[in-house]
């Protein structure tokens, strides 16, 4: 039981060092940064990949942005064989809405307690 905190930990860190090696090492951009994870996510989770590290790192490795591209690709995988062709459109977006729905609730809870403001 606790090795499987440990291992979300470690893993997921591990994520977000490399993430920091980009910054620090190379020109490229958070925005690049982040829309590379989430096609690495896409790809690893294509050839079943990730979910082998799903299995391992649990949380640590659904968390990060690289999760995201592997529920993407997971959700039109079942779209297409639910809807056929449709399915390439409706797949991703559903399987994603829970947490995209959850962020923008989440956010605008914190803008309102926080009281936010444009600089």
């Amino acid at each position: 039981m606790i090795m499987d905190y440990v291992n979300a930990f470690w893993v997921g860190g591990l994520i977000c060092v490399v993430a920091q090696i980009l910054i620090d090492k190379t020109k490229m951009t958070p925005a690049r940064i982040l829309t590379s994870f989430v096609v690495a996510g896409v790809v690893l989770g294509s050839f079943g990949i990730y979910d082998k590290l799903i299995d391992f790192a649990g949380a640590g490795a659904t968390v990060p942005i690289v999760g995201f591209g592997n529920t993407l690709v997971k959700g039109v995988m079942k779209g297409i064989r639910e809807e056929g062709f449709l399915g390439v459109f409706t797949g991703g977006i559903g399987a994603a809405a829970g947490g995209i729905a959850a962020s923008i609730f989440f956010g605008f809870l914190a803008s309102v307690i926080f009281n936010a403001k444009q600089k």
